[in-house]
């Protein structure tokens, strides 16, 4: 490379953003269109340039958590309670602007926002929401959602947690694996069973977070990962939690009302592959622009510009599926099943775009410094949590014969 034509750096990300092929942001009114600038500017800004440092150092400072504090988009389609009240196309373009930034910080979102703040949203009281919404829509406490069990990961209808009633309170005993803040969270919904087997949110308060842990509330970070390394999950061991009978949110009675919240969050993570595709591309062809070989920079060969094309259409073919969900939420229309198909093909076609980036890149494509191996890396944990590939298929394929697979 000539020293007046370098290879790309943090700053240039997004030199290449002409991603909405179709226009679809095109119905974001001017007040929506300043949100999702506030996000696309914190993240060029602010989490690119340091994103490749804190993956590598499996920790998020705590300016980029700040940061997104500030940005006032916790809580997302929520309404009242100190939360933005976003419309769902706006709700999932701002997730698809935070995973186009990093895939921790989308993550983060997710759970917070997307999942601890969705359960006390969709389910819970008004008083329940007045206690715990507003500061957590202002970050300045932090949300966790503890489903998954060590042994039950896909298989979350079988959970074995327990919540039995003694008194003024409820006792929790169990454990749970893979839960994004689990170890730092001061609002944790923990998901059991009742002394009558229905399930239900039990909310853990940590008054000062990991300054004051409440008994018998073990959480452990998880190490070892080599995706989504900025955000930490836990497991957590419940040993005769503790909790008040009030804390039991008042509109879980079941799996099916813990269903209203994995189909709204896998909603919005549909977006997150999308993002990262987006973040994946940007940096694919902003490379290829400045890269030289053979006396010309790459992006002028046919076969580089192939790749490209058939990016940008997955692309697009994504933001077409998430737009019409969208719609279908406003309307109020949006089922599992529609979140499933959308989860589906957003994933795959995610994890196909970055690899086509990799490829790109050559041997600089598993680099931290050139954003794809982030993306290339982050986007497993999207194809895997909030339901497998293989769950949403399932999911789709009950919905297209009436016939389900599930055991």
């Amino acid at each position: 490379m000539s020293a007046d034509n370098p290879l790309p750096s943090g700053d240039d990300l997004g030199l290449a953003r002409g991603t909405d092929f179709y226009g679809l942001q095109d119905r974001l009114t001017d007040d929506e269109l300043a949100v999702r600038d506030r996000v696309r500017a914190f993240c060029d800004r602010q989490v690119v340039p340091r994103a490749a440092a804190y993956w590598e150092a499996a920790e998020m400072p705590a300016e980029i958590k700040q940061g997104y504090g500030a940005l006032g988009v916790a809580g997302g389609s929520l309404q009242g309670y100190g939360c933005p009240g976003f419309g769902p196309l706006l709700e999932g373009i701002v997730v698809s602007e935070l995973a186009r930034g990093d895939g921790s910080l989308s993550t983060l979102n997710a759970v917070h926002s997307g999942l601890a703040m969705a359960s006390i949203g969709l389910l819970g009281s008004d008083e329940q929401k007045q206690r715990w919404l507003p500061d957590m829509a202002t970050f300045t406490r932090t949300g966790a959602f503890a489903l998954t069990e060590p042994t039950h990961g896909s298989d979350v209808v079988s959970l074995e947690t327990t919540a039995h009633r003694d008194g003024d309170s409820w006792v929790l005993n169990g454990a749970k694996r893979w839960i994004g803040n689990g170890h730092l969270a001061d609002v944790v919904v923990v998901w059991a069973r009742d002394d009558d087997g229905k399930v239900g949110g039990f909310v853990v308060e940590h008054p000062d977070g990991v300054h004051d842990p409440v008994p018998g509330f073990d959480a452990t970070p998880i190490r070892g990962k080599t995706a989504g390394r900025g955000i930490t999950q836990a497991q957590i061991a419940l040993h005769d939690v503790r909790i008040p009978a009030d804390n039991r949110l008042a509109g879980s009675r079941s799996f099916a009302d813990t269903n209203i919240v994995l189909a709204k969050s896998r909603q919005t993570v549909a977006w997150e592959g999308l993002g990262h595709a987006i973040g994946a591309y940007d940096a694919a062809v902003t490379y290829a622009l400045r890269r030289e070989q053979f006396g010309r920079p790459i992006a002028k060969f046919q076969l580089v510009q192939d790749k490209l094309a058939h990016m940008l259409t997955e692309i697009t073919a994504m933001q077409m599926v998430c737009g019409r969900l969208a719609e279908l939420q406003a309307e109020h229309r949006a089922t599992i099943e529609h979140a499933a198909l959308a989860k589906l093909q957003t994933a795959a076609g995610a994890r196909a775009v970055c690899a086509q980036a990799r490829d790109i890149l050559g041997g600089n494509g598993i680099l931290l410094d050139h954003h794809v191996a982030r993306h290339h890396a982050d986007i497993e944990t999207v194809y895997t949590y909030e339901g497998t590939d293989s769950v949403q298929s399932l999911i789709v394929g009950r919905a297209i014969t009436g016939v389900s697979a599930f055991a």
